[in-house]
C-alpha cells in the first residue's frame, strides 16, 4: 500500500489507579512525551493530573523526556492522561548498507552502544541464548540480515498471548514459556542481539493501527526494538509484527530494557489493593476523530 510522505497522529493515553482505601505520598514518573528524533516530531503534548498537582519536566540518563510529580493530600483516585500530536515520517531504508559482522567490536568503543551490549535487568545474556542466536541466524555474516533472521525466529516461533507475562517477567522466562506480548518480544530480541554482540535498545511508545490494517498491539502501549549498524546508526525492527518500523510507529523512549522507559511507575503509602485501568487511541489527523475523553470503566 502506498503512503504518504509523512503522517500526522493524535494519541490519548489514559492511566486510572482506583484505591480501595485513601492513599498518600504518591509520588511518579511518567515517560509519554514522544521524541523529536529520527523525522518525527512531537508538535503538542499536554499532560493532565488529577487530583490536580505541580508536575516536574526532565531529561534522563538517555535523553529521554520524563516528568515527576507527587500527590500527598490522602486521595483514593488518580488519573494519569497525556495528549500528544505528532508527525511521523517512514524510516530510511537499510538493505544497501551491508555491514560485516567483523564490524561490531568497533562499536563496543562508541559510548551510544555500550549500554546496548550487556546483560540489564529484564535481559540476561548466557551460552543458552548466545547458542539460539547463532541457530536462528544460520551462518548469516551482515548485521542487517542477522537481525532479521532473530526477528523472524521470534515472529514464528512465539505465541502472542495477552495477559501471560507481566512488565517484570524476565526474558529467560519467556524464553522457556514461548509466549508473551509486545514487551516480551522485544526482550527476547535484545538479548539475541546482543549474544552476538549487535547493540540492541528496548523502545517504548504507540504504532497507529490504520483502518485496513490489523497490527498486533496497537491497541495499548507497544514495544519494539532498535539496533545500531555502523554508518547507519539506529534502525528499528518490530518483532511482535515482524517489520520494520514506519511511519504508524509513535517513539517515546529507550533503554535497556522495560524497566527504563515504563511509561508510568511510582509509589504510594496505603492500601495495596488498588485497580488499574490503561486506554490508549491512537488517530490520524485526517480521519477527523477528535480525542475526546473515554468514559473510565474498570
Amino acid at each position: 500500500m502506498l503512503r504518504a510522505p509523512e503522517m500526522k497522529l493524535n494519541v490519548l493515553h489514559r492511566t486510572t489507579y482506583r484505591y480501595a482505601d485513601f492513599v498518600t505520598q504518591n509520588l511518579n514518573e511518567v515517560r509519554l512525551k514522544p521524541s523529536c528524533s529520527d523525522g518525527q516530531s512531537c508538535e503538542d503534548f499536554e499532560l493532565t493530573i488529577k487530583p490536580l498537582t505541580k508536575v516536574t519536566s526532565f531529561l534522563d540518563f538517555y535523553f529521554n523526556y520524563f516528568q515527576s510529580f507527587e500527590v500527598l493530600p490522602p486521595h483514593k483516585e488518580l488519573i494519569i492522561e497525556s495528549r500528544a500530536t505528532v508527525r511521523t515520517a517512514p524510516g530510511e531504508t537499510v538493505t544497501s548498507i551491508p555491514v560485516p559482522m567483523s564490524r561490531l567490536p568497533d562499536c563496543l568503543r562508541l559510548e551510544q552502544c555500550y549500554d546496548f551490549v550487556q546483560s540489564s535487568t529484564l535481559v540476561a545474556l548466557s551460552p543458552e541464548v548466545w547458542r539460539l542466536a547463532l541457530d536462528a541466524t544460520g551462518g548469516q555474516t551482515d548485521v542487517w540480515q542477522c537481525a532479521l533472521a532473530i526477528m523472524g525466529f521470534i515472529h514464528s516461533g512465539f505465541q502472542y498471548e495477552p495477559n501471560s507475562t507481566t512488565v517484570s517477567t524476565p526474558m529467560t522466562e519467556v524464553l522457556q514459556q514461548r509466549r508473551g506480548v509486545c514487551q516480551d518480544f522485544a526482550h527476547v530480541m535484545l538479548g539475541m542481539c546482543r549474544a552476538l554482540k549487535i547493540p540492541a535498545r528496548y523502545v517504548s511508545g504507540y504504532i497507529y493501527n490504520g483502518r485496513t490494517e490489523q497490527l498486533i498491539g496497537a491497541q495499548a502501549s507497544h514495544a519494539w526494538c532498535e539496533i545500531y549498524l555502523p554508518d547507519a546508526g539506529w534502525r528499528a525492527l518490530d518483532p511482535t509484527n515482524n517489520q520494520s518500523a514506519d511511519d504508524r510507529y509513535i517513539k517515546v523512549a529507550v533503554g535497556r530494557d522495560y524497566l527504563d522507559t515504563a511509561p508510568v511507575k511510582g509509589h504510594y503509602r496505603g492500601t495495596a489493593r488498588r485497580e488499574m485501568l490503561v486506554e490508549v487511541e491512537v488517530s490520524e489527523v485526517s480521519e477527523m476523530t477528535p480525542l475526546t475523553p473515554s468514559p473510565v470503566s474498570m
